[in-house]
């Protein structure tokens, strides 16, 4: 019978060998980038793991690990194809990056491609405005527009640098870049068009090395009737208004479902409002009038509804509308309005010490609210037919000295087929992301605070469903909990840390609060405090604060990411701060 156990422990240890030779050979695993990833970054760094023991080679180079085996080292990169043969053991993974030349082509300048030349969308502006036309040429090369009856020459501008993407501030590259002209070069000229009624189709021609070149503009150009202007109605429930005709041009403050206004200029599907936003033609509808939408507004009142204010703006249209808010002041902006004020009816408010008002410019009044206390806690506006209602959240009513009386929507990112990024082991940040919040949201409830998620299970949620669940709930506060990553480019063995980002001023405080608090108690590095355009940063109901709470794609911070006793910590420090936060401020 022994010799039986024995030779069955023989067996199960060369069994036991045979599957741990399996799993370490098979333990090297590449995360990021993925296969024939393309880039315009200088670098990429190579998100992976494998076996503790034992060298990870890339390229014939070890390279440095974290105590579990995560990796996360970056590597130059030069134009074309760059290959990554990463090796452990017996073991090989094979990347090509390939970095992509962002310059343009130059047969695509040499014939004077339609890719090259601006304007590419139909352009209509009132008379006299200046229309600008650019071009990408050869130096030296000489280009005009036709326009019609008259000739435009293009040439280069005076600017001396280019300006990297938003997304550079992340890794540090944010500077400006001189121009370094090549064997091109940006033209630009502009001009005014007086006759209204005619379509203008731009001929652009070359003259260059001895050869004519012409092209005709893939968008053309004409002029508004100022006395026929297009009127509209904004019809989604919070028009996106923004500093230009494009998403790459920054948000205004959203224009209430209902809003008119008058047409002054359209580029593509893109319309210039009156009061100087744009808008995208699908958020609105065309009204049957040319008459400009403008009103006259009188007395203004207010009641109060519960632990809120509401501000009642009677008008004969529903106007543009402006909002800036400071560290004790709010000034809503009614645009084509005219005041016949005599009297505004305003009682003593628990919250509000004073509303004043301004015609600032002809067509424009400024409504200034002086609050009592410096942190402000949402507002809400919306047209209920040509009446502004103008809505303010009061401090939230504490009872026993703890958090009851206090409604936190917590926001756990991503979720179901949208990962996030990744961690070394290719553990996705959705998963963390709603660890973390369930062990949140128990402290919080423990504190007293009524928590609502708006995911409590792996599935997708939409950016645009998590900010109506958030103006629903109408919280005291909202946090959309996350961990971080970088673009190509960055370094991802040396950035680290918690950060923590805002958009309305009303979250500043918050925000800073929250990244202070995290990094001191938790001794965690800083990674910054941010304003930022995020989906989960722009509801105004509440103050809201996306936290990034440390970076996936650290090899070593991965380790303390992903330990439960450090996600029970972080949680219970997170509750703790929000707690010490709202004492401060709730008087």
């Amino acid at each position: 019978m022994k010799q039986i156990f024995f030779w069955q422990g023989i067996i199960y240890t060369f069994f036991l060998n045979l599957m741990i030779e399996s799993v370490s050979a098979q333990s090297l695993k590449v995360v990021y980038p993925p296969a024939n990833h393309e880039t315009t970054a200088d670098s990429i760094f190579i998100i992976g793991s494998a076996n503790a023991q034992g060298n990870v080679i890339i390229n014939n180079k070890p390279i440095m690990r974290s105590p579990q085996g995560n990796f996360a080292p970056s590597f130059p990169l030069k134009i074309g194809k760059n290959e990554l043969i990463i090796r452990y053991g017996k073991e090989e993974i094979k990347r090509v990056i390939t970095k992509v030349n962002n310059q343009p082509k130059i047969e695509d300048i040499l014939s004077l491609s339609p890719s090259l030349l601006s304007p590419q969308i139909n352009i209509s502006k009132l008379p006299n405005e200046l229309v600008c036309f650019e071009a990408i040429a050869p130096l030296n090369g000489q280009i005009a527009v036709n326009l019609g009856t008259k000739t435009l020459n293009l040439t280069s501008p005076l600017l001396i640098a280019d300006l990297p993407p938003n997304s550079a501030i992340l890794i540090d590259q944010n500077q400006s870049k001189n121009i370094i002209k090549k064997y091109w070069e940006k033209v630009k000229g502009c001009t005014k068009f007086e006759e209204t009624g005619k379509n203008i189709q731009p001929i652009f021609v070359m003259n260059y090395e001895g050869k004519t070149i012409s092209q005709a503009s893939q968008g053309k150009i004409s002029t508004l009737d100022p006395q026929n202007l297009m009127v509209i109605e904004v019809i989604a429930e919070q028009g996106v208004a923004r500093t230009g005709a494009s998403t790459n041009h920054s948000r205004l403050t959203p224009l209430p479902k209902g809003t008119r206004a008058t047409v002054t200029a359209t580029e593509g599907d893109w319309l210039r409002l009156d009061y100087g936003g744009w808008i995208k033609a699908e958020e609105t509808r065309i009204l049957p009038t040319n008459v400009p939408p403008y009103t006259i507004i009188r007395s203004v009142t207010s009641r109060q509804v519960g632990n809120r204010t509401e501000v009642i703006f009677p008008l004969q249209n529903p106007v543009p509308i402006a909002i800036q808010q400071s560290d004790q002041t709010f000034t809503l902006s009614l645009y084509n309005t005219t005041a016949e004020t005599d009297t505004i009816r305003f009682d003593d408010n628990p919250w509000i010490k004073r509303l004043d008002w301004y015609q600032t410019q002809p067509r424009k009044v400024d409504y200034i609210f002086n609050f009592k206390s410096p942190q402000q806690w949402g507002y809400d506006v919306r047209y209920e037919g040509s009446n502004l209602i103008l809505t303010f959240n009061h401090p939230p009513k504490l009872s026993n000295n703890n958090l009851e009386g206090v409604t936190i929507l917590l926001d756990p990112g991503h979720g179901g087929n949208e990962l996030g990024s990744l961690g070394s082991t290719g553990y996705p940040e959705k998963d963390v992301n709603l660890v973390v919040s369930l062990l949140l949201a128990q402290n919080l409830r423990n504190l007293g605070a009524q928590v609502y998620l708006t995911r409590e299970d792996d599935r997708f949620v939409a950016l645009g469903d998590r900010q109506k669940i958030i103006n629903q709930l109408k919280p005291t506060l909202a946090f959309s909990i996350h961990y971080n990553a970088l673009p190509d480019g960055g370094d991802a063995e040396k950035t680290k840390g918690v950060s923590t980002f805002w958009y309305h001023p009303q979250a500043h405080d918050l925000a800073v609060f929250m990244h202070n608090y995290l990094t001191e108690k938790l001794n965690r590095s800083s990674a910054g405090v941010f304003w930022n355009n995020l989906a989960l940063t722009r509801p105004n109901i509440a103050p809201s604060v996306l936290l990034e709470l440390g970076f996936m794609i650290n090899p070593y911070e991965f380790e303390w990411i992903t330990n439960t006793e450090a996600q029970q910590k972080l949680a219970l420090t997170i509750a703790e701060g929000i707690n010490t936060w709202i004492m401060k401020n709730e008087k």
